[in-house]
């Protein structure tokens, strides 16, 4: 579902992070104040990239 270098969101709190890593339900994020954590697929989701056409 996740690939290493997708943006991610946290859907507790709409934290941002990048995917470093995978496993078989959940990913190692390295969050946007550096924190880094293992966190349950359904915990994430993409974040939304606005078109800009």
């Amino acid at each position: 579902m996740f690939r290493i270098g997708d943006r991610v969101v946290f859907v507790v709190d709409g934290t941002i992070g990048i995917v470093m890593g995978t496993d078989e339900d959940r990913c190692h994020i390295v969050w946007e104040d550096f924190f880094a954590s293992w966190e349950k697929n359904e915990m994430l989701r993409k974040e939304e990239i606005p078109s800009v056409l």
